[in-house]
């Protein structure tokens, strides 16, 4: 079994508070418990071992005379500029690369960033990382006038964003006045992911393309997948684990934002998740399983009150959370071997971590070739393709080599080999490659952490039936304004 990636698994657990928000619970897994220990490493990639911390840390690439200074909130990317020296020696010949790595506990990262942008000078960050929860405060909020538009750092963008096919929603939320300033790696555009075994007893058949019909597909409705939800209750089984499961598919496909025009604004498709999740309630449609809970990893098994025909998610959220809480390691082995994946009913993505420049770095070149490297390569050695056939060579460990996970570049994505075990042998990518082309992040703002644990806290009492809707309105009204002064 291949160790979990930290830096995944903490990006997960952020973007799935909201998830958690339903029932006040927070992930029931400290997202730093699992990271690896520390480790510093010296020139040519030496390492000694240190003790596991939330405090700084450093890791240190390459032995050459221009120093690029880079900040991360995990090990991951700092891993892949190791790998990257390995792979082009030449690059660590000219730069030493010291990056910087202090956990998002508590803001921590975000402060300790903040500052080192405003101080400036040599202890500033060349090349930095922001992740779904706050990318947009530092590509298009309050801290992007730090950030080199990806041009400026001589990137030939539109020629390598055409030849890559990146994901739409990751360049929407990279850019700052239609110029991009940030771009993710990894894809996390969503698909369905259901039980092969509860769809053949529901519906006759597992296979994915009828699935797709059954529910609705890329109609950015639940009409269908709810008349699905019915035909399952009369087998026994529940259609989700929890309403959160669908919240993060209302959040993210809302065609306005949280706020407009300094105004709290809600809009309908956020608005319908009162509706939906009352529904399932009072339908015993889900075995109201709060996110990140233990009754989530037990409907994950086959274990819970019904068995769930389905969850909505990124290929990390099979990785990372689905193998490990399946019940087996191999088919035949709890529900191991069961899932199946397809286009969802209503797209969105959920999580994500983007790589930034600074406007004020000296090393313009040195950065443009990392920053290329990890976000825009679609070539056989770009970090884009190794990612996405699990070949990137963390510490020369096999033990430590990522997953087959889904990637920016649907060129990449359609050479590669996303065939799973976990998932009956299926081919993952060209469904996530789909889910990726529904996924929008014009709706966003850097406000929306916030915003949506007071609005899942407010759907949840009212399918609970401890309010009424307009309620449970005013209550969420109430919150955002008595903490957000909007």
């Amino acid at each position: 079994m291949k160790k979990v990636i930290a830096s995944v698994l903490s990006l997960a657990m952020v973007a799935a508070l909201a998830t958690g928000c339903q029932d006040g619970n927070k992930p029931s897994v400290d997202p730093t418990a699992s990271q690896e220990p520390g480790v510093t490493q010296g020139p040519e990639g030496s390492e000694t071992e240190a003790p596991t911390t939330t405090e700084k840390r450093t890791m240190t690439f390459g032995t050459g005379a221009d120093k690029i200074n880079l900040w991360s909130f995990t090990d991951e990317i700092p891993k892949m500029v190791g790998q990257y020296v390995k792979q082009v020696p030449a690059f660590g010949e000219k730069y030493t690369i010291e990056c910087t790595i202090i956990a998002t506990d508590g803001g921590a990262y975000q402060t300790a960033l903040d500052n080192a942008l405003v101080a400036g000078g040599d202890m500033a960050p060349d090349m930095y990382a922001a992740e779904a929860a706050f990318i947009l405060k530092y590509s298009q909020g309050d801290m992007a006038k730090f950030a080199a538009s990806y041009k400026d750092l001589g990137i030939d963008v539109d020629a390598k964003i055409k030849e890559a096919q990146i994901a739409e929603y990751t360049i929407q939320v990279g850019s700052r006045d239609g110029e991009l300033v940030a771009l993710g790696y990894q894809a996390t555009g969503c698909a369905m992911i259901y039980n092969a075994e509860v769809a053949k007893d529901a519906f006759g058949t597992d296979d994915p393309k009828k699935i797709e019909e059954i529910v609705g597909a890329g109609s950015g409705k639940w009409d269908k997948f709810f008349e699905a939800a019915a035909k399952l209750k009369e087998k026994g089984y529940a259609a989700v684990s929890g309403s959160g499961d669908i919240w993060n598919a209302c959040e993210k496909s809302a065609d306005t934002a949280w706020i407009v025009n300094k105004e709290l604004n809600i809009d309908p498709k956020r608005a319908e998740f009162l509706d939906i999740a009352k529904k399932l309630k009072d339908n015993g449609w889900s075995n109201d399983a709060a996110g990140w809970s233990e009754a989530w990893y037990a409907d994950m098994k086959g274990e819970g009150a019904q068995k769930v025909f389905a969850f909505f998610g990124p290929a990390w959220l099979i990785n990372y959370v689905m193998i490990g809480n399946s019940g087996g390691n191999k088919v035949g082995e709890g529900t191991f071997g069961q899932w199946r994946v397809c286009a969802p009913p209503v797209g969105f993505f959920w999580g994500g971590t983007w790589v930034l420049g600074s406007k004020d770095t000296k090393v313009k070149e040195g950065v443009a070739e990392l920053i290329t490297w990890i976000t825009l390569d679609s070539s056989d050695t770009g970090l884009q393709y190794l990612w996405a056939n699990g070949s990137v060579d963390w510490d020369n460990d096999p033990n430590t080599a990522t997953a087959k996970d889904t990637v920016a570049s649907a060129t990449v994505m359609a050479k590669s080999n996303g065939e799973l075990d976990f998932c009956g042998g299926q081919n993952i990518f060209p469904a996530f490659i789909e889910g990726n082309k529904y996924a929008s992040a014009k709706a966003m703002t850097q406000y929306d952490e916030t915003i949506n644990g007071y609005f899942t806290d407010a759907a949840n009492q009212y399918a609970l039936g401890n309010t009424d809707r307009d309620g449970a309105i005013d209550a969420f009204k109430t919150a955002v304004s008595e903490n957000l002064s909007f």
